[in-house]
């Protein structure tokens, strides 16, 4: 057997002539046609490796599974505006829906627990945010807080104050 040193590597490596360009990383070069792809497993495994959702019923699944957004409606007694709010927007799906007021004679008082589970927080007008803020300074500090600027007019279910609130809330709710 000879004795093949480092000597020897070079010098084979100077006879026969190195490589001058570099094997090229190819990993992270996506096909374009992957979902051209034969068998269903081949594309399941493809799709994970390019860090892809496939197919679009496992994409349905993972979305069916999403948080819901949490929007809080506020008033001052919790009557009339924030449960009719909370009643028109009860049945839209991916929102769940709360309300509150912001009196001590509201019939369900807004409370701690009541903010930190929204997401979203929106106020009749803007007498009740400054409220909140003066109340639970920490809690509202990071939460997003809007003003619907409606007064206290019109009584629960009204078809005025249903429109209303669905024109000035809906823009509101889904761009969040």
């Amino acid at each position: 057997m000879k004795n093949r040193s480092r000597g020897w590597r070079r010098a084979q490596r100077r006879k026969h002539g190195a490589r001058t360009c570099k094997a090229e990383y190819r990993a992270c070069w996506q096909e374009k046609k992957w979902r051209l792809l034969y068998f269903r497993s081949a594309k399941l495994k493809r799709a994970k490796q390019l860090g892809r959702i496939w197919p679009h019923r496992a994409w349905e699944a993972l979305m069916t599974d999403a948080q819901p957004t949490c929007i809080l409606f506020v008033c001052s007694k919790n009557k009339w505006r924030s449960p009719t709010a909370e009643s028109v927007f009860r049945t839209e799906e991916g929102l769940q829906v709360r309300s509150a007021g912001t009196s001590r004679s509201a019939r369900r008082t807004i409370s701690v627990a009541d903010i930190r589970w929204a997401d979203l927080i929106i106020v009749m007008e803007d007498k009740h945010r400054a409220r909140l803020r003066a109340q639970f300074r920490d809690e509202v500090r990071y939460k997003t807080v809007h003003s619907l600027d409606i007064p206290d007019l019109y009584r629960y279910m009204d078809p005025d104050l249903i429109e209303l609130i669905r024109a000035k809330a809906s823009p509101l709710i889904w761009s969040s």
